[in-house]
């Protein structure tokens, strides 16, 4: 299949195909220990913290019908952006300002 956006022309009025769309994710260089670690924590608050607010969204991500794989994902990636923020602002962890607005 072919679209006229596979094409592009140059300066020179010539037509070239254009450059296709990288792919989002983890580059080749990326850190496999923190992935890892991320990866754990999300596994311990699935199945150890189920009074947490983190694991209320991990039960509402399946409800809304993700798939348990990226559901553990999502939360592995929201655990390193609390993790990464609380770093930067050199505070220690709330668990009431991670629950959703109206919850």
């Amino acid at each position: 299949m072919r679209s006229s956006s596979d094409w592009v022309q140059t300066k020179d009025g010539k037509w070239v195909k254009a450059d296709v769309q990288k792919t989002r994710g983890l580059n080749l260089n990326h850190n496999h220990t923190m992935k890892h670690i991320f990866k754990g924590a999300a596994t311990t608050v699935i199945t150890q913290l189920e009074a947490e607010p983190l694991h209320e969204d991990y039960q509402r991500l399946l409800k809304a019908g993700t798939k348990p794989n990226l559901a553990k994902l999502t939360l592995a990636r929201k655990i390193a952006a609390i993790a990464l923020s609380m770093w930067k602002s050199h505070q220690e962890y709330d668990p009431t300002r991670h629950r959703k607005q109206g919850s």
